[in-house]
């Protein structure tokens, strides 16, 4: 039996994008159908709107400021919440009572993937943020919730704690953003495969297997030399 190809998928995200959240989980199916290759997912931080303010903003006002009417709003959930309910995912649109800025919780993604944290630590806190907002309308902009999130994933809590009461990564996590969006990432949610190849937007499951195959091969070719895109 040969030895599976390693690829690295960088995952550009927004915890508070719905569309990333359902990209999280047809990841998980692409991979699952791309047989013979291991993934080591990184996963990175975009923020929808930086704008919010630290204590987040009452999300029905905001929502409707952003889509102009509640009759386009409502829309526009109904087939969020549809695509989710084929990927097992539960929308929980109507709870949901803040719209957090979601730097904090990207600091503590950056901290769950260190060396330090346990391993696959950071794919669980991003999806225990994704299921705590979307499902749960928790608002992951309150520092007991984004503590809470990191005990699920077997981190330090107290360490957690002390180092979101500090300005901790701020600058590296604003940095990366900015890095980000000088590649021209314009929205979430995005995968770059090997650095390399991007795919934009949550595309199905079949298209992304299809991707990290064809990735995959390549770089067992040795092919990988110029930067390309999927």
């Amino acid at each position: 039996m040969s030895e599976p190809i390693k690829l690295v998928i960088d995952v550009i995200s927004d915890v508070v994008c719905p569309w990333c959240f359902i990209g999280s989980k047809r990841l998980e199916s692409a991979l699952a159908m791309a047989e013979g290759v291991e993934a080591t997912i990184h996963w990175r931080p975009y923020q929808l709107d930086a704008t919010i303010p630290p204590a987040g903003l009452p999300r029905r006002e905001y929502m409707l400021a952003k889509f102009d009417s509640e009759e386009r709003l409502r829309e526009i959930h109904a087939t969020v919440e549809g695509l989710g309910e084929v990927e097992g995912i539960r929308f929980n649109f109507d709870a949901i009572e803040t719209s957090p800025n979601t730097l904090d919780a990207h600091r503590l993604i950056r901290w769950a993937g260190s060396p330090k944290s346990p391993p696959g630590a950071q794919g669980i806190v991003v999806k225990r943020l994704f299921e705590l907002f979307f499902e749960e309308a928790r608002d992951i902009g309150d520092r007991s919730v984004l503590v809470e999130a990191a005990g699920d994933a077997g981190m330090d809590t107290a360490l957690v704690e002390a180092l979101l009461s500090s300005n901790a990564d701020v600058d590296a996590v604003k940095s990366e953003i900015e890095t980000i969006a000088q590649m021209g990432v314009r929205g979430v949610p995005c995968f770059l495969l090997e650095g390399k190849f991007a795919l934009m937007g949550a595309q199905d499951p079949e298209t992304l297997a299809d991707a990290i195959k064809k990735v995959a091969e390549a770089k067992a070719r040795g092919e990988l030399d110029a930067p390309q895109t999927a």
